[in-house]
């Protein structure tokens, strides 16, 4: 393969991830907890950089991709640990807030169908949750771009 293929996969990639969250999301009504908005960003970035990659050829964009997936797999890792209780999550996304509420605010479920909870696994596949399966497929889409930046292109004759 080519670096130009490389630097598709990419781009492409994290595009993907983020069309599968989001069908997930509207088709099969799966909430998404703030972690798992947190995971987002990081794939909107790298397709910002692929692109810019793809159109000037300047190494800075790969080496800022690879950062944004990183990153991202971080976050996905950090929320793997918050669905196995390996650590405490955030206060906003697994409950800890309860205390604060009011009665009346308690009593209120108007909201509560847009409402999840990070520490709550609420997809998975193979035995591993969304955010796991996030989190590896970050860290492949990042070595695509390690190779396209690596790979020399042929000389044309």
């Amino acid at each position: 393969m080519n670096q130009k293929s490389y630097a598709l996969i990419g781009t492409a990639g994290p595009a993907l991830l983020l069309a599968g969250a989001l069908a997930l999301q509207h088709i099969d009504n799966l909430v998404p907890c703030e972690l798992c908005i947190w995971q987002r960003w990081p794939h909107l970035a790298a397709m910002a950089f692929g692109f810019g990659f793809l159109l000037s050829g300047n190494r800075a964009f790969a080496i800022l991709a690879i950062t944004a997936l990183v990153a991202g797999s971080g976050v996905a890792f950090f929320h793997v640990g918050v669905e196995q209780n390996w650590w405490a999550g955030l206060s906003s996304c697994s409950g800890v807030g309860l205390a604060e509420m009011t009665g009346r605010e308690l009593l209120d479920f108007s909201q509560a169908e847009n409402i999840a909870r990070c520490d709550d696994v609420a997809w998975s596949m193979l035995g591993l949750s969304m955010a796991a399966w996030n989190g590896l497929l970050s860290l492949c889409i990042a070595t695509s771009w390690c190779l396209a930046i690596t790979t020399r292109n042929p000389t044309r004759a």
